[in-house]
């Protein structure tokens, strides 16, 4: 395996694996790159049941599928944790904690987030066997039983009533005194009238207990001291989720006050040549439904912005000719009118020029890179330097001065 591709996917989750299917479907040399195991959080669920085609399956097994697909087509993958990345330049460079650097360039960024964990006995060990972190996930396969649920936030709440739909009754166990939650008024009116949740105060969970499966909560009153135990088959924790973008602080990649990373509809980040999806960017819906629209996405601009990539540097950048670089929207009479005049001039005075056209519209990344803001506007480049910019607004005598 050597160090250079053109597309390295950081993140082996569902949005990863399917923007790695996309990639090595348009024949680009990709690269998945991930630190646990193939997955992710989708490895430690232990039954799908809304993923369509798929009326049931576990989640390992959902991702087994995800990665012979990609590796198809002829996918690579490397274990190994990212620790530094450098996306300053047109290639993107990737250090890794083994002190291997590769190099790409097109980076899509799918590390995914984590449920922030209290790290109480049982929690690891019951993950996956009665532990859980997402009720829209895990929420039926506790039809009729006993739930805990932990936390007293927006998503602990709302979360607590989805599952009330399954299960027999709902625990809440809140660290405040009684009446006080950290959820909008809204829920948590809702929650106090609803018949299946009941609430214990000013109180933590020391313990999941069980063996193969749980079995029961052992719980400790802040007020008192006194612990007591609690008969449940399941846990949800609901006490925040990190998005796992640590070793993203320095490499000037947007994020919001949280780590995640804000993209726009083609999941382009504030870099160029940088995708974000999956859970580590800023979304309404973390599932893997959503996660896999995300990856298609994200291949394919990466694949646009590559191809996009290559022609600039094959027809511009190593151009014997001067180069007119002509930004122009094909809606617009004034865009179309220059290029003509521009076209008839380069006509009349031999090929000391060659003329590129760049649609606005479709080609944002490269009228980005030289700040191209309005159409028409003409960059002339020498070798690929920016040498002068034209004013569109001049008569064909004033134009060809400036040219010829």
């Amino acid at each position: 395996m050597d160090n250079y591709y053109d597309l390295i996917i950081i993140g082996g989750g569902p949005a990863g694996l399917s923007a790695a299917i996309y990639g090595g479907r348009a024949k680009l040399k990709t690269l998945v790159m991930y630190k646990g195991t193939i997955g992710g959080l989708v490895d430690t669920t232990r039954e799908i049941v809304n993923y369509p085609g798929y009326i049931q399956v576990s989640g390992p097994d959902l991702m087994k599928d995800f990665k012979k697909h990609a590796e198809h087509f002829n996918v690579e993958f490397l274990k190994e944790e990212v620790t530094s990345v450098d996306f300053s330049g047109e290639e993107k460079i990737i250090k890794t904690k083994k002190g291997k650097e590769l190099s790409a360039k097109a980076v899509i960024v799918g590390c995914g987030s984590e449920p922030r964990m209290l790290n109480i006995p049982g929690e690891k060990s019951l993950r996956g066997s009665g532990v859980a972190y997402c009720a829209t996930c895990d929420a039926e396969f506790f039809e009729g039983e006993d739930v805990v649920v932990i936390g007293s936030g927006d998503q602990a709440i709302e979360e607590g009533m989805f599952i009330t739909k399954y299960a027999r009754k709902v625990t809440v166990i809140v660290l405040h005194d009684e009446g006080i939650l950290d959820c909008n008024k809204v829920s948590a009116e809702r929650a106090f009238n609803n018949e299946k949740i009941e609430f214990i105060w000013n109180s933590t969970i020391e313990e999941v207990l069980g063996e193969d499966n749980v079995e029961g909560v052992k719980i400790k009153n802040l007020k008192t001291g006194s612990s007591s135990e609690l008969t449940c088959q399941g846990v949800f924790f609901f006490v925040g989720m990190i998005p796992s973008t640590r070793f993203l602080k320095d490499s000037g990649l947007e994020m919001d006050n949280r780590g995640y990373i804000p993209v726009n509809e083609s999941m382009e980040t504030n870099l160029e040549g940088i995708y974000a999806i999956g859970d580590n960017r800023v979304k309404y819906l973390r599932q893997v439904a959503s996660a896999v629209g995300d990856g298609a996405t994200a291949a394919v601009a990466a694949e646009r912005y590559i191809e996009e990539l290559h022609h600039f540097n094959a027809n511009i950048l190593q151009s014997d000719k001067k180069t007119l670089l002509l930004f122009f929207n094909a809606l617009v009479n004034e865009s179309l009118e220059f290029s003509t005049l521009l076209e008839g001039l380069i006509g009349e005075n031999g090929d000391e020029y060659k003329l590129v056209k760049v649609d606005l519209a479709t080609k944002k990344s490269l009228a980005g890179k030289y700040g191209i803001e309005k159409a028409p506007t003409v960059v002339v480049l020498d070798k690929g330097v920016e040498i002068k910019r034209l004013d569109c607004c001049m008569d064909k005598e004033k134009l060809q001065s400036q040219l010829f």
